[in-house]
């Protein structure tokens, strides 16, 4: 049924309290776990957020796949730039995803602030279901 899970991953508690989520529908239909995180363009020079360094989401996705095989789970990791929501779209897209699962409120938020959230706008625009944790 899920052949191939989408996992859109930041820094936030819902994406770490959704592995659990993860981990159990993928275990339960064998399927194939990409995880994928999104380097958002700097919106300005003295920018301090965690999501717009290289390293930190280098970082963010080592961890994750080491949690993951942790529970016997192979993973496949992209990092990409670009807008989150339209990204996750995007890849979702790209590589065929069956479902995505994500957090209810990551990091990231709209240009349009706190009414449109990233969560929102792939609930909109996603070519798959999408599942949202709490």
């Amino acid at each position: 049924m899920f052949k191939t899970v989408l996992f859109p991953i930041d820094q936030s508690r819902e994406a770490r309290e959704a592995a659990d989520v993860v981990t159990n529908i993928v275990q339960m239909y064998k399927s194939r776990l990409v995880l994928l995180s999104v380097v958002e363009p700097p919106t300005d020079i003295e920018s301090k957020d965690p999501m717009q360094s290289p390293e930190a989401v280098a970082k963010l996705l080592e961890n994750a796949r080491g949690l993951f095989e942790q529970q016997g789970i192979q993973t496949e990791a992209i990092e990409r730039g670009g807008k989150p929501a339209f990204t996750i779209c995007d890849v979702a897209d790209e590589i065929a995803a069956n479902l995505i699962i994500m957090g209810c409120r990551g990091m990231g938020l709209t240009e349009e602030g706190l009414t449109d959230s990233v969560t929102n706008r792939v609930i909109n625009l996603a070519p798959c279901p999408v599942l949202i944790v709490p």
